[in-house]
């Protein structure tokens, strides 16, 4: 198997030699090239042809925004995962609209930030478990402004199926617990110390979750949970 093709951009070196020292000890990761601004990553990209651009946000020169704008404007295949310090709704939405597939965050546990490479890379999406919140305080808005009829009707899963199409039953008594946990914002650690297992069994059991579920990223599945009745909308 290939491996994953990496670039960092990150105006920090102490960043990026600690974040390539760590991944090039993880199987199957392989960084290919660094950048220090959003203008050396365009040029570096287009030279290095990277699988998954780990991206930091504010940088001088061209930030990260703009930055991944333009690479996927340039070359849309390339996938960007966002690695900030911004634990912040609107950088995240920026961010997804500029064309990045995943957001985490620079707080995260190593073992995250691996899940979310690899995730990003497989082309799912990834957004960090504790930024599920947000999703669920924007859904807990909607519920109380519109009936739940119409909530429930107008709610698709991804390809356009109905929600119903899906069931809880399909999943063991873990991994509902473990489905709960991430659409509550926890993380794979959080998860393991509560579940009394280690974060990579608790990322191996979100995995199986998604593939049994036909679900792509965390979004996906905190909409699964509200919809099956997992998570109350109910404060």
């Amino acid at each position: 198997m290939n491996p994953i093709r990496l670039m960092l951009v990150d105006d920090h070196d102490i960043v990026r030699t600690g974040l390539k020292s760590f991944l090039e000890t993880q199987e199957g990761f392989q960084v290919i090239a660094e950048a220090s601004s959003g203008n050396e990553a365009l040029e570096r990209a287009v030279q290095a042809q990277p699988d998954v651009v780990i991206m930091d946000i504010t940088m001088p020169d061209m930030d990260g925004l703009e930055a991944t704008r333009r690479l996927k404007q340039i070359a849309p295949q390339y996938k960007v995962l966002a690695l900030t310090v911004h634990e912040d709704k609107q950088y995240l939405f920026e961010m997804l609209l500029a064309g990045a597939v995943g957001y985490v965050t620079k707080q995260v546990a190593a073992d995250e930030l691996v899940t979310a490479i690899r995730s990003v890379a497989a082309g799912n999406v990834y957004l960090q478990p504790a930024l599920a919140r947000w999703l669920l305080e924007d859904y807990r808005r909607l519920f109380a402004e519109n009936p739940v009829e119409g909530f429930v009707n107008q709610a698709t899963l991804p390809g356009g199926e109905q929600s119903q199409a899906r069931s809880l039953d399909v999943l063991s008594r873990r991994e509902r617990q473990v489905l709960e946990a991430v659409a509550e914002g926890r993380t794979n650690p959080q998860i393991g110390e509560s579940l009394g297992i280690s974060p990579k069994t608790v990322a191996r059991h979100r995995e199986r979750v998604m593939n049994k579920l036909n679900l792509h990223s965390t979004t996906e599945l905190v909409k699964f949970a509200i919809r099956s009745g997992l998570i109350r909308l109910e404060e």
